[in-house]
Order: structure tokens, then sequence, then C-alpha cells
């Protein structure tokens, strides 16, 4: 299908918080309920080897919208001020991260989609639209509670009565059905806070949360000894009881939230706009929920770590009658590779494609074989931490000091045996060293480069490089680390 689609195919990207490649029917686990994200599933393709480009919230968001890694964009942990005027760090100053920076729905709006957005942004200044929408109903900051969440109205963060993934489903609603232009196409992202924590039984319905707690035995979550990395801050099922608890809030979110995907589903097929709406599903990052024995994704554990089950994510395209039905990709793709996709399939310019590491697969969804290739890697970083991982191999490096790690993954896919210390695997150290290197410095904007920056896990409160001016702009909360060796700055 070379060229624009004649028939100007609307997009709907929906964006989950925290949820594990793993966590979905469709995916093989037969605990949890997602009749809608496996209706997806069976009506398009899944990618079973999709990866984020950080695994944490804000730097994978940002990498997703703009095509940037975090070394290029400056977004290298979760955005802990710069969102709300009632943000306590920085006194409420706001912060837009991305100001400057192209993102593929500047180019969509600058060619006639109507954008709309609804749900969580977690990428600064929430109260003024950005980046091309022009439908603007944000959450206020990254997370909190499930109901009264915080949200924007009129530039304040107010409480809004609900469940919150019922408002953002009910916002992205009246986009559909009143914002949006009848005449041109609509690209509209409904970005949830589903399922990340918090898991108690308060914040979730009673009747959901009940079913999974009182008959869920929870067999498709590993029960492992505590990581010795792990974080005092996470929410942890560190006995039966704790560990069911968690999981029940986790897995009726995730449920809750596939049912409003229903409800958007629903909306385009009795509209009928199913055929002609490309409907993306991925989640920012992975998740572990007892695997390793984490908590958490990659700042679950300090040093953060960069395990599958933190860097994989689900990934569903469907858009029946044009996009391949019930085919699993084994491709390895990276979230870097969303923007020339959605350009490519859309038919539109990407004036920035030689300067990204990301590339299109649109084949995938034409049903078409794809480019030859001599190799397909991926590359994830989280401030100094730094992974390059093949079909076969995985090499985590962490600056200045480490400690680093190689993983054989296809003798030993559950990472359990660091094998860094071998004297037999030195050389393929060397070598996947190096590629590692090589792509970064072909990559990284030296003024943005994650390795040069304090980044913890706990957070980010200003921009990085030159432009923070000097001020300390990653939290440093050491007393919520595992290894509790400093208290705060």
């Amino acid at each position: 299908m070379p060229g624009r689609d004649t028939t100007h195919p609307n997009i709907l990207f929906v964006l989950s918080d925290d949820q594990g490649y793993w966590a979905m029917g469709c995916a093989g686990n037969a605990e949890l309920r997602t009749p809608h994200l496996d209706r997806l599933a069976r009506t398009g393709i899944r990618l079973d080897n999709l990866y984020c480009a950080s695994p944490v919230c804000s730097p994978a968001r940002a990498s997703l919208l703009t095509g940037r890694i975090p070394s290029q964009h400056g977004v290298h942990d979760w955005l802990r001020a710069g969102n709300s005027p009632a943000e306590p760090d920085k006194g409420g100053r706001l912060t837009e991260y991305l100001r400057g920076m192209t993102g593929y729905t500047d180019i969509l709006a600058a060619q006639g989609w109507t954008c709309g957005f609804s749900g969580k942004w977690h990428l600064g200044d929430c109260p003024h639209p950005q980046k091309g929408f022009s439908f603007w109903d944000v959450h206020a900051r990254g997370g909190g509670p499930y109901y009264n969440a915080p949200m924007i109205r009129n530039g304040q963060e107010v409480a809004v009565p609900g469940y919150v993934t019922d408002v953002i489903t009910d916002n992205a609603l009246r986009f559909l059905e009143s914002q949006r232009d009848a005449e041109n196409p609509f690209y509209l992202g409904v970005h949830y806070t589903a399922p990340h924590s918090p898991w108690d039984r308060a914040n979730h319905p009673a009747d959901l949360y009940a079913s999974y707690y009182d008959h869920c035995p929870f067999a498709s979550t590993p029960v492992e000894p505590r990581h010795p990395w792990q974080i005092n801050s996470a929410p942890q099922g560190s006995d039966p009881e704790a560990r069911r608890a968690i999981l029940s809030g986790y897995f009726a979110a995730v449920t809750a939230m596939d049912a409003n995907i229903g409800r958007l589903l629903d909306w385009l097929e009795t509209h009928g706009l199913r055929e002609n709406t490309l409907v993306f599903f991925t989640s920012d990052n992975g998740m572990n929920m007892g695997h390793h024995g984490i908590y958490g994704k990659g700042n679950g554990t300090f040093p953060q770590n960069m395990y599958e089950t933190s860097v994989k994510v689900p990934g569903l395209l469907s858009r029946p009658g044009w996009a391949p039905q019930g085919v699993v990709a084994g491709e390895m793709v990276s979230h870097y590779d969303v923007m020339p996709t959605l350009l490519d399939v859309l038919g539109l310019p990407h004036p920035e494609a030689e300067r990204l590491p990301g590339r299109s697969v649109a084949h995938l969804l034409r049903g078409e074989p794809g480019p030859e290739r001599d190799a397909v890697v991926i590359y994830d970083e989280y401030g100094p931490v730094r992974m390059i991982r093949t079909r076969e191999w995985k090499y985590v490096h962490r600056y200045p000091y480490g400690p680093h790690e190689l993983w054989d993954l296809a003798n030993d896919p559950g990472e359990t045996r660091n094998l860094i210390d071998d004297p037999a695997y030195a050389r393929r150290v060397e070598e996947l060293k190096g590629e590692l290197e090589a792509w970064f410095v072909r990559y990284v904007d030296p003024m943005l480069d994650g390795t040069k920056e304090p980044v913890t896990g706990k957070g980010q409160l200003g921009l990085a490089g030159p432009a923070g001016q000097g001020e300390r702009n990653f939290a440093g909360d050491w007393w919520y680390l595992g290894t509790g060796a400093r208290k705060a700055d």
C-alpha cells in the first residue's frame, strides 16, 4: 500500500501504565480477564517481542511520541515536578519538557488530523495543550488514587469524582461524540493510569477486586525470594496475604481498563468507523509482579534493572479488513519504531528520520515481508543504565562502575544466571559492549546524555543537562532505596 491511504484512516492509540507483556489473556494468561484486548488480538496482530525505550513511564512516553531515545529528549526518569501547579517540588513551577521537539502528532495535526488526548500525559506542563492536540483532558500528575483522581480543570488541579479509568474513557468518548471534525480523520490518544499502583481494595471496584481476591490462585505470577536490590518504597508481596492483596488490585485494574477499551471499540463499531480506524494498544513499560523477586519496573530496584519483564511490553494493532488477523509477529520491535511506523502507514513525511533510531515496521500491518537486515537489535536506557539485546544475548552496562550483566537468553530466557564474570564469555562481552557504545555514540545528544545525570529512579525535577541551569533536577531520596546507604540530600 504505497503512498497515503486514500481513506485517511483514524488512529486510536491506547496506552496502559505499568502493564507487563504477560498481563493479557491473549498473551497466555488464563487468570486475567481481558476479553476486549483479546478481541483486538483476534482482529489484528500481537507483537510478542515489543520493547519500551526505557523501563519507566515518562522517558518511555516521550520516546513513543517523539521517536527519540531518552538521551535525545532529556527525560530520564519519571517526572516528579513540572506537571501541575499543585505539585510541592519546585513550588509547582511548570516545565514543558518536550518544548521544541517534534512529536508525530504535530505532523498529523499539520496534515489535517484532529488530535485529541485523554488521560495521563506526564510529560510536564499539564494545564496547557501540546504537540498538536486540540482536545486536551489530562490527569494532573503521573499517578494517584483511582477515585477522585487529580485532573486538570481550567488550568488547575482538582479532584474529579468517579473511578479514573471510567473518567478517562468518558472524556475520550466526549471527543469522539462532539469534539472531532467529522470531515477529517482523527487521532485519539487514550492514556490510562491503570494498572499502576495503588492496588489496595479501596482503590478499585469492590466486586471486581473481590472476584480476584476470593477466587484467583495467581499461578500466572511467580513466587520468588525478594530481590536484593528491591527498593523499600514499592508495594510488595512480602507474604502470602500481601501478595494476594496486591495482585488482586493489579488484576482488577487491568480488567476494569479492558472493559473501558471495550466501550471505545463498541463506539467505533456502532458508528461504522472500526474498519477505518487503526487501533494500537501498548504499555509505557513492563512490570514485575513478583518476577525476579521484584515488585516494580526498572526502578523497582536500585540500581535500576533491565529484565525482560521490565522492558518488554504488550503490543496489539488492529484494523479489520486491512491489517492481518490472527498473526503473532516474532520480529523484535521497539517503541522508537512507533513514530516512523505510524507516519509510514498514513503516507506522511518523517522529517527527522535520518537522525532518529526508529524504523518503520508497517510491513507487519500489511502482511508483507520486511526488509532484509543483518541483525535485529534492541537498545534501552534508564539514566546511567544501558542495554543491548539481540535475539540470543543481552548485555547490561551500568555507568560508571557497574555491576554489569550478560544473559544467554537462548538458553536462559528467565535471566537466572549472570555470565558477566565467566571468562569463557569475555569475548562476547567485548563485542556487545562495543556495539552498545557505538550505537549510543551515534544517537546521543551530548547535552542530554543520561550517563552524565544522577538518575536514581526517584524522579526528575527539571530539565536535564545545561538547560537545567545547575539546579538539582534528579531526586535522591536514598532512604527509599534498597541499599539504605544514604539519607536524602
